[in-house]
């Protein structure tokens, strides 16, 4: 099964069709970086191609060129907002069992995310399971913050 765009999660966030929590945080010429929708808590990062891309081996060079320097800025920035014990940099790519638009979840695993959920591959398990809704408002003052550092970033690159 062929997935349109319209049906494409990423890709209407992308738009701003339909609106990341706490805006867009960040864009290079091929990537996007937002705020997770789901229940992985705030702080939770994705980073995502612009284009409709379903597999890796599909990047184009321009986007394989800043993906390894993006993670790792986007590691560092949510690694000086929320102090975790790790950062947890995961691909995501699928929807319904299908190959969708690929992203990376960059997620802080925090002291207090591993006692009550675990860690390592269960803890998206656990979060999802628990289906906690984002405090939208902590998700606002957190993308605030990244953007600022992500902008900071970029002037010292």
């Amino acid at each position: 099964m062929e997935e349109s765009f319209d049906d494409c999660i990423a890709c209407l966030l992308t738009s701003g069709r339909l609106p990341p929590p706490g805006g867009r945080i960040h864009r290079t010429t091929y990537w996007i970086v937002e705020h997770c929708v789901g229940a992985l808590g705030v702080g939770a990062l994705i980073v995502k191609p612009e284009r409709h891309v379903l597999h890796v081996a599909d990047l184009i060079d321009g986007e394989a060129a800043e993906l390894g320097p993006l993670l790792r800025d986007a590691a560092r920035v949510t690694t000086a907002l929320t102090s975790p014990e790790q950062v947890y940099v995961s691909l995501w790519s699928h929807a319904g069992g299908e190959p969708g638009h690929i992203h990376y979840v960059v997620q802080p695993i925090t002291r207090v995310v591993m006692d009550e959920f675990g860690y390592g591959p269960r803890v998206h398990v656990e979060m999802f399971a628990a289906d906690r809704p984002l405090d939208l408002d902590a998700v606002g003052v957190f993308a605030e913050e990244a953007r600022r550092l992500f902008a900071a970033r970029a002037r010292l690159a």
